[in-house]
C-alpha cells in the first residue's frame, strides 16, 4: 500500500490532472486511544482521544475522480 504525503504547513496537495487544490476524499487508518465515560443509563461518551498513528491511504480528487494522481505543492506565501 502505497501512502500519501500529509500537507504541511508549507505545502497543500493539488491534482495532477485537473488542478484541483480544495476538494478531496481522504481515507486514512487511525490507531487511537480514547477515554470512554458511560453515564449510569450507559450512553457513552469520548471524552479524551489520543491518536497514536494515522496513515493516509488515499485522497481522491472530487473534480475528476483521479485517485493516486495528488501531489503536494507549495502553498502561495509558504516561506521556502
Amino acid at each position: 500500500m502505497t501512502t500519501v504525503p500529509q500537507p504541511t504547513d508549507g505545502t497543500r496537495w493539488r491534482c495532477t490532472l485537473c488542478g484541483n487544490l480544495t476538494r478531496f476524499d481522504v481515507t486514512r487508518s487511525s490507531k487511537v486511544v480514547e477515554y470512554v465515560h458511560l453515564d449510569l443509563a450507559g450512553e457513552s461518551s469520548v471524552e479524551e482521544r489520543e491518536v497514536v498513528s494515522e496513515t493516509i491511504e488515499s485522497v481522491r480528487c472530487r473534480w475528476c475522480n483521479a485517485v493516486d494522481q495528488i501531489e503536494l505543492v507549495a502553498r502561495p506565501g509558504a516561506d521556502s
